[in-house]
């Protein structure tokens, strides 16, 4: 058993987590009192319950103040622009919520080197500096020599590379790391073992644990970021962001020289997939978790996708957002017109960049489009 399987289960945050209920339930506004007058951006799993707990739901325009400060502090006026390309929408796997779903009924599709170049150039021009490439679990086409082929085009144009891939093996992340790709972002998805079972029936992403220790590996094999996640929507996101905080303390601690991010993905329509969910969260909801989780990690990247419509965006671009996304394509060669490919899940904001950055120097924000840190970490 690895080190954050043990965590997990012995706090109860991987299954049996009806006690944490309890706990939250038991938190009074006098505890969250006493959790905002002190110094903000350390982290206790006691703090992030606080936080986190129903009644702290009053106190969100002292949050937000607060997390709004702490980010400043530590990441000044800036927010950082980056783009996904999606490079393969072919999955062996059976998840519920997926789009990409192995048994969804659609022509799949999948670049080519030069196909993914021509995607790349699009988003290039338009000033991003700073790419996720995203594909389904499809080994047998975008394999480790594929990426690495990519990357080594991809680098005269971009000036940090990221993937959001099945998790691989600890040499593998080495060679894609040595080949010009510096970070990693992959979902849990939940960290209910239970839930985790029934949403993942098929396929390799079935196994929870190789999943959860990929961090561990691609930390290990010297990325720069670490980008962490649930899918919100398949579980109590109260509990989903204790196991979330738990699992990014270990990270930080034992991998410091890595910069750990929030993502905060919530399910949005998909082809073919027509499941109700019941623990689908609401706007203020995810305005706790992010604060909540931002005033107990003063340094970690927070960042907000094209999943959640305009108007709410722009709310939540003063509150600790680092990062975010714009003019997003959610299906492989949707950059150069090619809109008959099926994408992931519907986008919800579909403004361009030039708007983004319109919006973000409205709000009295920088938007940075080049990743400066990757230059100064190269060693």
């Amino acid at each position: 058993m690895s080190l954050i399987q043990a965590i997990l289960a012995q706090k109860h945050l991987d299954k049996n987590r009806r006690i944490w209920k309890e706990k939250l339930e038991q938190i009074t506004a006098g505890q969250v009192q006493a959790e905002l007058s002190a110094q903000p951006g350390k982290y206790s799993l006691q703090r992030i319950l606080t936080l986190i707990s129903p009644a702290a739901e009053p106190f969100l325009e002292e949050m937000a103040r607060q997390a709004s400060q702490l980010t400043i502090q530590r990441f000044g006026q800036t927010i950082q622009l980056y783009a996904p390309l999606y490079v393969s929408n072919v999955c062996v796997n059976g998840c519920l919520y997926c789009g990409y779903n192995r048994n969804a009924e659609f022509q799949r599709t999948r670049l080519t080197i030069d196909q993914a170049m021509a995607d790349a150039d699009v988003i290039a021009d338009e000033g991003f500096r700073h790419l996720l490439l995203v594909s389904g679990e499809d080994r047998s086409f975008i394999t480790v020599d594929y990426l690495c082929r990519l990357a080594e085009r991809l680098r005269g144009r971009f000036s940090s590379l990221t993937v959001e891939i099945y998790p691989m093996t600890e040499s593998e992340y080495k060679i894609l790391f040595e080949a010009g790709i510096d970070g990693v972002t992959l979902y849990q998805e939940t960290y209910d073992r239970i839930r985790y079972e029934q949403y993942h029936p098929a396929g390799p992403k079935r196994d929870y644990d190789w999943r959860l220790n990929s961090p561990d590996r691609f930390a290990a094999a010297g990325m720069r970021r670490i980008g962490l996640g649930v899918l919100l929507g398949l579980e109590d996101f109260r509990l989903e962001t204790l196991a979330l905080a738990e699992h990014a303390s270990y990270l930080i601690r034992k991998y410091w020289r890595s910069q750990v991010s929030f993502s905060f993905p919530r399910l949005r329509p998909a082809f073919q997939v027509h499941s109700k969910w019941p623990y689908l969260l609401s706007d203020q909801n995810l305005v706790q978790m992010m604060l909540a989780l931002r005033l107990c990690f003063a340094d970690a990247g927070v960042v907000l996708s094209t999943r959640e419509r305009p108007d709410f965006r722009d709310h939540l671009i003063p509150l600790g957002i680092t990062s975010i996304s714009a003019g997003s394509k959610t299906n492989p060669g949707g950059y150069t017109g090619h809109k008959e490919t099926t994408e992931q899940f519907e986008v919800a904001d579909t403004r361009s960049p030039q708007e983004i950055v319109k919006v973000i120097r409205t709000l009295g924000k920088e938007a940075v489009w080049k990743d400066w840190d990757a230059a100064f970490t190269l060693q």
